[in-house]
């Protein structure tokens, strides 16, 4: 007999028909276990074991063969993140090594085959119990569920290396629907007009309002993301033919896009004339940018309720750059077709487009033509 078999299992083929029973490669590891796996049916499984079987064969002969069931959480993680994660975004490589952090902490895996859909449920079960980024808050279904689906694109990975022999299931948060917030109009004009009291960036040949007024246009009448405008070069941006280019390193997106610049952006843009690369230069860290948005918008008067259940700070009450996108989405919602609406934001789904479009302000004009019964009627008009 050969270190390695072609077989059908007997009672599969009474049962099923031998055309419909599975195809198993069968064989005896160096430690003396009988091994098997099902390749499928038909010619299909019958061509995949056969290859199966020469390749376990050759790992048997030349004294290469590794048991999967002997792979580590520690060194599939170290060979996913070489030859996965390594090829990755930056920040998305932050979240997935943030989200395997987790896992590991929280259940503790060592052996990939004992990785199951019930080793899943209790991570997510004690990730929701775990304390948020806001004081007296638990952490987010929405965060959980962005660590769920950074695990699951890694042990799919782990299934296709033949590190685990079944994918286990990922039963998500339900998420709760809040309406979008962005930046009214009102709260814009009254942003704009407090831009004077910005101080930073400082050292520029302009003054700092010209700096935050040129960004917030941009953001309200562009949809770019914060990083798309901190990254915008100046060699990417035509003024005298009104047109700018986001280039893939710095856009969620990760491709080279050539926008059309609305009039009063490029009135903003020329004003930042500088020996700058970029055309939104930032010597200070993120934190900074965040903190200068917020004081800048209570010097404006503005003080937003927050309806969540948490120790509230300062930052709760002020829009974040991401209300500029918005309030782009919602303004123009009802102005552009779905289609232009997509592609000037950007998003590869046109299901991703539809989270950014305020459904109140489109379905007014449905509302307003509904038929209203004729007792209905003369209540209104007080006949």
């Amino acid at each position: 007999m050969s270190s390695a078999w072609i077989y059908q299992d007997d009672k599969q083929v009474k049962k099923r028909g031998e055309d419909r029973a599975s195809w198993y490669v069968g064989w005896v590891d160096p430690e003396g276990k009988r091994r098997g796996k099902s390749c499928g049916p038909g010619l299909e499984g019958h061509r995949n074991a056969e290859k199966l079987r020469k390749k376990v064969e050759a790992q048997l002969i030349t004294g290469t063969y590794q048991s999967n069931e002997r792979k580590t959480w520690a060194d599939f993680r170290r060979e996913y993140e070489e030859t996965v994660v390594g090829g990755l975004a930056a920040r998305t490589r932050e979240e997935v090594k943030a989200a395997l952090d987790h896992f590991e902490q929280l259940a503790r895996p060592v052996r990939m085959s004992a990785i199951k859909t019930a080793t899943i449920d209790q991570f997510t079960a004690a990730r929701r119990r775990e304390p948020g980024k806001k004081k007296g808050a638990l952490v987010s279904p929405a965060t959980v569920n962005k660590d769920l689906r950074h695990l699951r694109a890694a042990l799919g990975k782990a299934k296709k290396w033949g590190y685990l022999a079944a994918d286990p299931e990922f039963d998500m948060e339900r998420e709760p629907k809040k309406l979008p917030t962005y930046i009214t109009g009102e709260h814009f004009a009254a942003v704009y007009q407090a831009c004077d009291t910005a101080t930073r960036p400082a050292h520029l040949p302009y003054p700092a309002a010209d700096w935050w007024r040129a960004l917030i246009v941009v953001g309200y009448m562009t949809g770019w993301r914060i990083s798309d405008m901190l990254g915008l070069r100046r060699d990417d941006l035509d003024l005298e033919g009104g047109y700018a280019i986001t280039r893939w390193v710095d856009n969620k997106g990760k491709r080279d896009e050539r926008v059309k610049l609305h009039p009063v952006v490029v009135e903003h843009l020329k004003k930042l004339a500088s020996f700058e690369p970029v055309v939104f230069p930032w010597p200070h860290n993120k934190t900074t940018l965040y903190d200068e948005f917020a004081e800048v918008q209570v010097a404006a008067g503005v003080h937003l309720a927050c309806p969540d259940r948490h120790e509230h700070t300062d930052q709760c009450h002020v829009y974040g750059f991401h209300d500029l996108r918005r309030a782009f989405a919602t303004m123009n919602a009802d102005k552009l077709t779905p289609d232009a609406l997509q592609a000037l934001m950007r998003h590869k789904s046109y299901s991703t487009t539809q989270l950014y479009i305020n459904l109140a302000r489109q379905m007014d004009a449905a509302v307003a033509g509904l038929h209203v019964p004729d007792v209905l009627r003369r209540s209104a008009t007080g006949e």
